[in-house]
């Protein structure tokens, strides 16, 4: 991975290859967990367009933060966060989707996206696959701890994790976007 990676706010110009990405992402990772006939169904990547477009443009989505992540003009990662859907969650932030491109693991981009999307000071939550391990390790790695919490959720289950507010003097400063 020679070439630097950029992490910045999601344009709607960007719909087409955010929803490329996503089911991608969906193929790579669910597979096994999730229906091949989902997986592989041809409407899929026109209904994350739908997805991601309403997510740009749709006033009730306007408060959440949406980012990509580019290598060398082309998405390898996206993510979503906002205000948490539950009212009386105990977090501040909830983390709705991260994904980075399999070929991509391990090279700083779902870090950076996490970074882009919660801003540390902010207590956070999100769902991830149960089973997952590598993502699971991942957002341990970075202050996520599971809560019991389990939902089953598009046939896959799914466990809850959350974090606390960092205090200032761990924090990272998020890219720049």
């Amino acid at each position: 991975m020679g070439s630097s990676l950029t992490v910045r706010s999601a344009k709607v110009e960007d719909v087409a290859q955010m929803a490329r990405v996503h089911v991608r992402c969906w193929q790579e990772t669910y597979r096994g967990l999730m229906s091949d006939a989902v997986l592989d169904d041809p409407s899929l990547p026109a209904a994350r367009e739908q997805f991601w477009t309403a997510a740009l443009t749709d006033k009730r989505y306007r408060e959440n933060r949406a980012v990509v992540a580019e290598r060398e003009g082309e998405l390898i990662g996206i993510a979503m966060s906002g205000p948490p859907l539950e009212g009386a969650a105990a977090w501040t932030w909830q983390l709705y989707v991260l994904y980075v491109v399999t070929a991509e693991h391990g090279t700083g981009a779902g870090r950076a996206l996490l970074q882009a999307a919660i801003d540390p000071a902010e207590s956070a939550a999100l769902w991830v696959a149960d089973p997952n391990p590598r993502a699971q390790t991942f957002y341990r790695k970075h202050g996520f701890v599971t809560d019991g919490s389990a939902q089953l959720k598009d046939g896959v289950r799914e466990t809850r994790m959350v974090r606390a507010a960092r205090e200032p003097s761990l924090r990272h400063p998020p890219p720049s976007i």
